[in-house]
């Protein structure tokens, strides 16, 4: 839960810069890019640990 959790605060964290972004700001369109590639990671991170969860046989 602590990764979804980071998910969270970063999708909140790249808020303001999307809207600026959309407003024409090339600074904050960067950034939003960037912001968005470590979403990326976190997203990815996640499913591993899903997998993981998943794979692992339940306990009586």
């Amino acid at each position: 839960m602590e990764t979804y959790e980071l998910l969270k605060r970063k999708v909140e964290e790249v808020a303001e810069d999307m809207a600026k972004a959309f407003g024409g700001n090339k600074a904050a369109g960067t950034r939003v890019r960037k912001a968005m590639q470590d979403i990326k990671a976190v997203c990815q991170d996640i499913r591993v640990k899903v997998l993981e969860v998943g794979k692992t046989p339940p306990t009586a």
